[in-house]
């Protein structure tokens, strides 16, 4: 089986599908029991989704052997740091991980990021989230002084010069 990543629209079908499956994981690990769907439809809610399109930002979707396996999203952050965008929704279902997805998923939005003109990826994460810890670090992005505090969950940032 093989891996693509390309670019898509945050709301096509299997891009909405991964954004659910990407909140429903993190509300769950941080609330320690399984999100509600009620409270998953509430936290997709005007979340600033709609960003992740040029000119603001970008969205990719990875497939594996064809099947919608992974996502990762960006948005343009150059009102606080010209040549900046934070890296967000980067998910890779867990059925997925450890199969190289998740290093060509960061591959491929860094692509849409030096496209954009970005120099520099940020991104904000929580302690509990070791899978994406471990694949930042993996892919050289360094951990680094908190930016911003307006994620209330964020516990680690991390930035990679492009």
């Amino acid at each position: 089986m093989t891996w693509t990543v390309t670019a898509e629209r945050y709301d096509s079908p299997d891009a909405s599908a991964l954004r659910r499956d990407y909140y429903d994981e993190v509300a769950s690990r941080y609330w320690r029991r399984p999100a509600t769907d009620a409270e998953i439809a509430e936290g997709l809610t005007d979340d600033g989704a709609d960003l992740l399109l040029p000119p603001t930002g970008g969205f990719v979707v990875g497939r594996h052997g064809g099947r919608a396996a992974s996502c990762a999203g960006l948005v343009l952050t150059e009102e606080a740091l010209p040549g900046s965008a934070e890296l967000t929704r980067v998910y890779v279902r867990p059925e997925f991980r450890g199969t190289g997805g998740g290093g060509l998923l960061l591959a491929a939005i860094e692509e849409e990021a030096r496209g954009l003109g970005v120099r520099l990826l940020r991104l904000d994460t929580r302690l509990d989230l070791v899978e994406a810890r471990g694949l930042y670090a993996k892919h050289g992005y360094g951990e680094v002084p908190a930016f911003h505090r307006r994620n209330p969950y964020a516990e680690v940032w991390f930035a990679k010069d492009l």
